[in-house]
């Protein structure tokens, strides 16, 4: 009864009623839309990090604070075991995709042709691991990673960043396009590699370059090892890639991981500074967690090892998603207000205009609370249409955008990422943003009812 009133409450004043309808339809759109793009950075942000890093990473427990300054003195013995355990484990065997060893370490890269070196940070990995880390796409996200260049290479081949290939003087033999030159001509001012370093070089790998790799550019890379002494590897140069941030895309050499033991342990025993863990599902995380640490006791008790989630490894994460959590607080709280003055002003009106109505009504036996909940329910049936009319509207408008095939470019990357909202899917965000819109404008409907509520009958009735 109450709700059919209201209803037809509601259609005397189409105009009016439509007005309101559509400016709760507008804001509710509104925060929708930025949610899915939200979401989409969220996704995206998350499938890059699990790809190059897993979703968990076993580590020394001191390398995370400390392992910039040398990280081989954090290395994990006897990794092999470790591994094996975790792939013979009934529990972890399900969760997980890949368990892949890596290893970090300082060096110095030099292109001795052109006379230039740089300080880099080298990555040791094991190629098919990564290839298939690359293919890991639990949230459909759009963009797609080409193979990894070292799979099926030869031993000595290496990836380096597109800003070690500039500073090294590599853009032309590898062909980077959109690569600027140094405005005096350094090639072909340096010397040949140095002899002793050549020496060095060669006394580990036993020969030049493989036959294979012959065609590529070459650089040597000289690393420390455990006790101090230096050690240098011959590298052949197979691509370029953007590692998506400029800080990362100035260090980053990539080689295969026996290549870079060779290099840093020598002919000692090898060790690596990770075991990176990409799980299969995101949300089996705490579980996988909790159950490699009571592994790690028993496997590798003497070691003091502990387990990272990526969100620990890349706080930018956390900070990224914490600020558009704050902007999407703050646009909530703007269109809420909106919402509030538009839905209080309209039922204020309505109040106005139906003052002879209520004192009739309250002449004939209507409580006060009668006149209170016809108009709180006119209030709430404002709210939930113009939030489903929203919702409609975002999931429109949201398909359209996602059909141009749109490209933005973050904040502290080099890489064009495609523009997607999500606002399908994301039951969560439709819920909240419904029932909170909803529930703002039952509340801006509830002082215009409790006004109503207290005016006298003789005045009510008088007021004609």
């Amino acid at each position: 009864m109450t709700i059919s009133l209201a209803v037809r409450n509601l259609l005397r004043n189409r105009r009016r009623s439509l007005a309101t309808l559509l400016a709760l339809a507008i804001g509710s759109a509104s925060i929708l839309m930025f949610g899915g793009y939200s979401a989409d950075i969220r996704y995206s942000m998350l499938s890059g990090y699990v790809r190059s890093g897993g979703h968990l990473q076993i580590q020394h427990r001191d390398f995370f604070l400390y392992g910039s300054g040398n990280p081989t003195a954090y290395g994990i013995a006897d990794y092999r075991q470790i591994l094996q355990a975790i792939r013979d484990d009934a529990v972890l065997n399900s969760m997980i995709d890949v368990a892949s060893p890596t290893l970090q370490f300082m060096g110095i890269a030099g292109n001795y042709d052109a006379g230039v070196s740089r300080t880099v940070v080298g990555t040791g990995l094991v190629s098919q691991d990564i290839n298939r880390m690359r293919l890991w796409n639990e949230f459909g996200n759009a963009l797609t990673l080409p193979p990894f260049a070292l799979d099926g290479a030869p031993k000595d081949a290496a990836i380096v960043g597109v800003g070690v290939a500039r500073v090294l003087l590599l853009c032309d033999r590898l062909k980077i396009a959109n690569c600027p030159h140094p405005q005096v001509d350094v090639k072909g001012t340096g010397t040949a590699v140095p002899a002793d370093i050549a020496a060095l070089s060669q006394a580990e790998s036993g020969a030049a370059l493989s036959a294979s790799a012959s065609d590529h550019p070459r650089i040597e890379l000289l690393a420390g090892q455990g006790r101090g002494t230096p050690n240098v590897a011959a590298l052949s140069v197979l691509a370029a890639e953007d590692q998506g941030f400029k800080e990362l895309d100035e260090v980053a050499v990539v080689l295969q991981l026996t290549q870079a033991q060779q290099l840093v342990y020598g002919r000692g025993v090898p060790r690596v500074t990770s075991l990176m863990i990409q799980l299969k599902q995101t949300a089996q995380m705490p579980e996988a967690s909790t159950r490699l640490v009571q592994l790690l006791r028993n496997v590798a008790p003497k070691q003091p090892l502990t387990v990272l989630d990526f969100e620990t490894l890349n706080p930018f994460y956390i900070q990224t998603l914490q600020l558009f959590d704050t902007i999407f607080g703050f646009i909530f709280i703007l269109i809420g207000g909106i919402v509030l003055f538009t839905v209080s002003n309209t039922m204020n009106a309505a109040v106005v205009e139906r003052t002879v109505e209520i004192g009739t009504l309250r002449a004939v036996g209507l409580r006060q609370s009668g006149i209170r909940q016809l108009f709180v329910t006119e209030g709430l049936l404002l709210g939930l249409g113009g939030a489903l009319l929203g919702m409609l509207i975002a999931l429109l408008l949201a398909y359209v955008v996602n059909l141009l095939n749109l490209t933005w470019l973050p904040p502290g990357s080099s890489d064009r990422l495609p523009l997607n909202l999500r606002v399908w899917g994301e039951s969560r965000m439709l819920a909240g943003t419904t029932i909170s819109l909803i529930v703002v404008a039952a509340l801006s409907a509830w002082w215009p009812a409790y006004r109503a509520a207290q005016l006298k009958i003789v005045d009510a009735l008088r007021h004609a």
